[in-house]
Order: C-alpha cells, then sequence, then structure tokens
C-alpha cells in the first residue's frame, strides 16, 4: 500500500511541478508506458484512442469480434474521454493552486489513465492465428520463462490461476522486474496499471479479467476465457518489449 500511494503521490507532485506542454509529455510518457498524448489543448496534454492492427473479428474464436469492438469502442473509448477531462481539470486545479482539487483528483486519473495505459497494451499483447497469435515464446524470453517457471507451461498455469482467483474486476500480468532481474506474475485490482505495484516492474503481457472482456461469450466462466486467450497470445510483442527492457 504505502508503495501504491508513493508513486501516485509522486506523479502529482510532479504534474505540479511541470508547467510546460513538453514536460507534461515527458511526464506522462514515462510514469503510464509508453500510452503518449496525441495533442494538446490549452497546454494539456491529451490522448486518443489506438486504431487496432487487425480487425475486430480477426482473435475468432478465441475472442469473439462482438466482444472486441464493444471492449474498444465502448469501454478503452469510456476511459480515454474521461481522462482527457481529469487531465484538463487537474490543469485548472493546479494553475489555481488547488491542491485539495488536485488530491481529489487523483482517484479519477488513477481509474481512467489505468484504463487506457492497461487496454493499449493489451491490444499489442494480442494478435490473430494467422499473423502468429499463439506462437509460443523464442528466444530471450523463452529462456527467461523457463529459468523462473520452470517451463512455458507451468508459467501458463500460474498466470491463469491467479487470473481466475482475482476477486471482482482487475488484471493479471507478466511483468519483468529490473531491479531483480527476474520474471514476475502479478495481479492489479480494477483499472490499476501496473506500475502501482513497482516502479521496477515492466509490463510484458497483461490479461483484462473485466467481465466486459470476456462475458458476452464465456459468460460467468473465467477459466474458459484464460485458457483460450492464449491462442492468440502475441509473445513477438512480449520478446521485443523484454529485450529492450533488458539491453
Amino acid at each position: 500500500m504505502y508503495r501504491r500511494c508513493s508513486a501516485l503521490l509522486a506523479l502529482v507532485a510532479e504534474a505540479m511541478a511541470l508547467r510546460t506542454l513538453a514536460s507534461r509529455k515527458a511526464l506522462v510518457a514515462a510514469a503510464l508506458g509508453g500510452a503518449r498524448p496525441l495533442s494538446a489543448a490549452r497546454g494539456v496534454a491529451t490522448f486518443a484512442l489506438p486504431d487496432l492492427t487487425y480487425d475486430y473479428g480477426a482473435l475468432e474464436p478465441a475472442i469473439s469480434g462482438e466482444i472486441m469492438q464493444l471492449h474498444h469502442q465502448k469501454h478503452h473509448a469510456a476511459y480515454v474521454a474521461n481522462y482527457n477531462k481529469a487531465l484538463e481539470q487537474l490543469d485548472a486545479a493546479v494553475a489555481k493552486g488547488d491542491a485539495s482539487a488536485v488530491v481529489q483528483l487523483q482517484s479519477v486519473i488513477k481509474f481512467n489513465g489505468g484504463g487506457h495505459v492497461n487496454h493499449s497494451i493489451f491490444w499489442k499483447n494480442l494478435k490473430p492465428v494467422s499473423e502468429g497469435g499463439g506462437e509460443p515464446p523464442h528466444e530471450k524470453l523463452g529462456w527467461a520463462i523457463d529459468e523462473d517457471f520452470g517451463s512455458f507451461e507451468a508459467l501458463v498455469k500460474k498466470v491463469n490461476a491467479e487470473g481466475a482467483a482475482l476477486q471482482g474486476s482487475g488484471w493479471v500480468w507478466l511483468a519483468l522486474d529490473k531491479e531483480a532481474k527476474k520474471l514476475r506474475v502479478e495481479t492489479t485490482a480494477n483499472q490499476d496499471p501496473l506500475v502501482t505495484k513497482g516502479i521496477n516492474l515492466v509490463p510484458l503481457l497483461g490479461i483484462d479479467v473485466w467481465e466486459h472482456a470476456y462475458y458476452l461469450q464465456y459468460k460467468n466462466v473465467r477459466p474458459d476465457y484464460l485458457s483460450n486467450i492464449w491462442k492468440v497470445m502475441n509473445w513477438k510483442y512480449a520478446g521485443e518489449v523484454y529485450e529492450n527492457a533488458t539491453a
């Protein structure tokens, strides 16, 4: 809890200190894992819903096209809109020196900003089977998985177990702990981004276990969703992130 609060307070303190647009962009990009600002209005960095690199139906039968369209166009789009609104309110509060308003906005920014960051990673973690989705990791990431978990199958089993056991809504992650130089499986509640669990953690894969990610297809059977999503996992992307983080 202390580490989580410290990370959030540090972001708010730096936001108050960095008033120029360039500084804001650098802060947000560094803190939120590459979900970069699109444009600026009145000096406030704003964000846009990212395009997918595949059609909504391209992940079937693992994930239905209807789920993907609703997930992307409705849920993620709402996080982006609410995040931008909260950032504008934060900018106004900082300009006024209204520390109380800045603190009150933390939860809104954390939830909607986290939703945007998490989903931006999630879409990259998925890939149609016809384009290599589901192919197991190779080279450095594959070796690291074997070393830290015993085998690829053991990793999948651990992720599925922790994702299924997560109470309520949230995410299950495969992360690189840059300080310990080891891979870890972590879970975060609601839309908390992985940075809230530690600033040294780099997200390689994130699986959305909110009901909106699977209920239309899998009903309340989250384990079936977790079992099938590996068929469209983009391990090439995860491997690139791992190699860049360990370079």
